[in-house]
């Protein structure tokens, strides 16, 4: 068993109720810290178990028995490249350089810009460069795509999240492996 450390974002629950923290502390999340911030439950979650889909899914099914909406998992799914650096160990200049093709080439072109100086990339993605040019390890990459295939399966409502998490991966680690092949 491995440890697994994620945030899920919740609603749907009235943080002033008396039995708000019982209520999840008795639907299993006994392994998350609690909070509620600008009208978000937070649960910082280090849950053990066999996989990071393992993990996020009996989170997630914690969570929804306690009777909140879960709606959606972190880390955040869009980074900045002091994010990336910060995820990584590596300097932003680094990151920096990867972005603008000066060490390495193929860096994932930013998704989103909140100014022209600040665009946004999609962490799954590159972590998936940076694996596949031997800057992280592959679980630390395969935890990126989990984490993004459990947001897609959260936002359109996926019933069967543990399944459809596993299939991802599968997918995924045959990817990755035909990529460094």
């Amino acid at each position: 068993m491995k440890t697994f450390e994620f945030s899920i974002i919740a609603s749907g629950l009235d943080p002033e109720a008396d039995d708000f923290a019982d209520r999840f502390f008795n639907a299993g999340c006994d392994d998350a810290t609690l909070s509620f911030q600008k009208g978000h439950i937070i649960l910082d979650f280090d849950r053990e178990a066999e996989s990071i889909d393992a993990a996020i899914a009996s989170a997630v099914k914690c969570v929804t028995a306690a009777g909140a909406r879960v709606d959606r998992i972190e880390p955040d799914p869009l980074v900045s490249l002091a994010d990336v650096a910060a995820r990584t160990g590596m300097s932003r200049a680094a990151m920096t350089q990867y972005s603008k093709a000066q060490r390495g080439k193929d860096f994932p072109s930013p998704v989103a810009r909140v100014t022209s100086d600040s665009p946004l990339w999609e962490w799954a993605s590159v972590a998936r460069w940076l694996f596949r040019n031997g800057k992280i390890s592959r679980d630390a990459a395969i935890e990126a795509e989990i984490v993004r295939a459990a947001n897609a399966a959260i936002e359109s409502r996926e019933p069967r999240l543990r399944e459809s998490l596993q299939k991802s991966l599968k997918s995924y680690e045959k990817n990755l492996q035909s990529e460094v092949a």
